[in-house]
């Protein structure tokens, strides 16, 4: 029955795409599935019963994570090795790698390998063009043009949030200190972080941006901090994203996601304003302002262990939590029209709005993907068909059969944007007014607007008062 069971788990091996190698308690290799021979490049039948450390002559007892597993019997997960393959390839694989038991003593183990060496070339690469790119502007008499591409007045939105938000980024940018931006993916927490770079006396310095979630922590590691030479197997002289930024601005995305071991060392970084490459006993001094963005509550990020305490302390000096669509749908129409001039002018097309139907839609959606998923219906919509009027049947699939539970009245007329716009926004402003018996400053919270937006709009929409 046991050999039953084994034929079976054997079999299942074979189908995993990531590379399988199992040892015995000497090292010697018992199995060696077909991705790990693809990943390799060397015959099963050439490993079997060989010494991992003869199948793989640039790793050593120290560096091999089987090796090390067998010697501590602990596992370990998710940890890059580099090594060079016979061929002379530099290869990079996450391992996880697991001790195998018997009556209580190690007599194997199993390594899980996934081939990541097209990931560390290409971060590998946009570092070196990051680099080039900011020594090609530093070769220029004087760099004009912000390396950042957005700015304030590219986030659109007259929610009394969003424009409270834009005030305070405004002054963020006058200082140094670290600012912390949370917000659910799609609500645009990198046009502020954008933003704030391109208003401080750092805009033509640096800006780099670096996703923490994309990368494994030995990865991310020589990325951010750089390598020297020898440091592990391939590694080069390399600097690190944060002697790329010096003088200007770090975006770091994600930073929930980011290892607790490497957030040691950022925090150190962060302290002593010096970074060491990896493999290297020197420092370098760098002057770098750190803008972190994470993609959940930030009240408890810290209570989840997803941050260590002290660096949330040291990131989270000045804090913007941007909201979700769902919670300032008054600036959908707006967005809307913005997004339909972009991809007008993208696509060569000529909408003017949408109809009455997809603006019921809209407002009563709940835009879980935010304000990214709207424009990607726009550019759906104006990609893929031709009109006037964006429609219904233009819309993804998520629209499909999407029943408003509050539409607006129309009168079924379809109509151009901004007139549709006006509908919506006479409508909702005579509600709010009836509602707190035309008290203006509780009619302006109650739609959270400022109340001269309010004093404007009434009297530009003609609205009886």
């Amino acid at each position: 029955m046991e050999i039953k069971y084994f034929d079976a788990l054997i079999k299942a091996i074979e189908l995993i795409n990531d590379g399988i190698h199992i040892v015995d308690a000497s090292g010697k290799v018992v199995y060696y599935n077909a991705s790990a021979k693809q990943l390799d490049e060397i015959d099963a039948e050439k490993t079997i019963g060989r010494h991992i450390l003869e199948v793989y002559p640039s790793l050593t007892f120290e560096t091999s994570t089987i090796i090390k597993v067998l010697k501590t019997g602990k596992p370990i997960y998710n940890v890059e090795q580099n090594f060079i393959n016979y061929k002379g390839d530099k290869i990079s694989t996450l391992n996880s790698t697991l001790p195998i038991f018997y009556n209580n003593k190690v007599i194997g183990a199993l390594e899980v390998s996934r081939n990541i060496t097209k990931v560390r070339e290409l971060s590998e690469r946009i570092v070196n063009l990051q680099r080039e790119l900011y020594e090609v502007n530093q070769s220029t008499e004087k760099t004009t043009k912000p390396l950042a591409k957005f700015n304030f007045l590219d986030i659109i939105g007259q929610n009394k949030e969003i424009l409270k938000l834009k005030s305070l980024g405004l002054k963020a940018a006058m200082s140094s200190s670290p600012v912390m931006i949370a917000g659910s993916t799609g609500t645009g927490k990198e046009l502020f972080v954008q933003s704030i770079h391109n208003s401080s006396d750092r805009k033509y310095k640096p800006f780099i941006a670096q996703n923490c979630a994309a990368l494994p922590s030995n990865l991310l590691e020589s990325i951010l901090f750089g390598s020297v030479k020898g440091s592990f197997t391939g590694a080069e002289n390399r600097p690190g994203l944060f002697e790329l930024a010096d003088g200007g601005t770090l975006f770091l995305d994600e930073i929930n996601s980011m290892p607790l071991e490497l957030q040691t060392k950022l925090l150190r970084v962060i302290q002593d304003g010096r970074v060491r490459r990896v493999g290297s006993s020197k420092t370098t001094d760098v002057d770098v302002r750190i803008i972190s963005a994470i993609n959940t509550d930030i009240t408890t990020v810290v209570e989840t262990k997803q941050i260590r305490q002290d660096l949330f302390f040291r990131l989270n000096v000045i804090t913007l939590v941007i909201p979700d669509l769902h919670k300032r749908k008054e600036d959908i129409p707006l967005l809307v029209e913005h997004f339909i001039k972009k991809y007008n002018e993208k696509c060569n097309k000529f909408f003017s709005g949408i109809s009455k139907e997809v603006l019921d839609i809209f407002l009563d959606y709940s835009w879980p993907g935010n304000v990214r998923e709207l424009e990607h219906a726009i550019e759906s919509a104006i990609s893929l068909y031709d009109g006037e009027i964006i429609r219904e049947e233009h819309l993804p699939f998520q629209f499909k059969n999407f029943h408003p539970k509050n539409n607006i009245s129309f009168d079924g007329i379809i109509q151009p944007l901004n007139a549709a716009v006006e509908k919506v926004e006479r409508e909702i402003i005579t509600n709010a007014l009836e509602q707190t018996d035309y008290n203006i400053t509780s009619t302006a919270k109650l739609i959270s607007i400022p109340r001269q937006t309010l004093q404007y709009k009434i009297k530009k929409l003609e609205i009886p008062f």
